[in-house]
């Protein structure tokens, strides 16, 4: 099995996930979002978002491949190209934090060790630009959290709860302890990253 691990660019973003790539809930503001919706502009709203990441700060997402197809992204950014973070009640991020987005792993390709090193690539790539730490949104609410990671997900790989919230706790994870993830980790992170449905979930993501 050939696996593969790749940085998001353009060129490779019409490989998530077809509502993925439609999927502004984060990259807009929710009056920005809706209207990009409505008017069919979601996708070139989600590119011009990759495009001024890659020009203005860099690498923002991973993808990972088997056998040459995609089965699983991340994206992460500073909180500052996140506007819909704002909308949170447990916002801001911390300063010295980049902000998980979401992550998702095709079923068919969970329990393979995809997801932590898929993870693990994230963490190097921000402890290599100089950042400490990642925070999170979680979903304390529901089984089905659509756009946000469920917060029992993100406590079972370690993150902490740095703000607290009876439905969007505000979760942060020391990049040094992503990197160091073992093996015994795996059953975990598969269930983090099969925790968010991109399929459904993107009508609101």
């Amino acid at each position: 099995m050939g696996r593969r691990l790749v940085p998001l660019t353009l060129d490779n973003l019409s490989d998530l996930p077809s509502r993925c790539r439609a999927c502004v809930f984060w990259e807009l503001d929710p009056v920005s979002g809706e209207r990009a919706r409505r008017h069919g502009r979601a996708v070139s709203e989600k590119e011009s978002w990759v495009s001024s990441l890659l020009s203005e700060w860099g690498t923002c997402g991973q993808v990972v491949y088997v056998d040459g197809r995609p089965v699983g992204f991340v994206l992460y950014a500073p909180p500052a190209y996140v506007p819909r973070s704002d909308a949170f009640p447990t916002s801001p991020v911390s300063a010295d934090a980049v902000q998980l987005i979401t992550a998702w792993i095709a079923p068919a390709s969970r329990g393979q060790g995809l997801g932590r090193t898929m993870m693990q690539s994230m963490a190097k790539d921000l402890l290599g630009r100089g950042v400490r730490a990642i925070e999170a949104f979680g979903d304390a609410r529901s089984r089905d959290p659509m756009c946000l990671l469920p917060a029992d997900h993100l406590l079972a790989v370690g993150f902490e709860v740095t703000r607290r919230h009876p439905a969007f706790p505000r979760l942060r994870l020391e990049l040094r302890r992503a990197v160091s993830w073992r093996t015994d980790m795996e059953l975990a992170l598969d269930r983090l990253l099969g925790g968010t449905t991109p399929i459904p979930a993107l009508r609101r993501s």
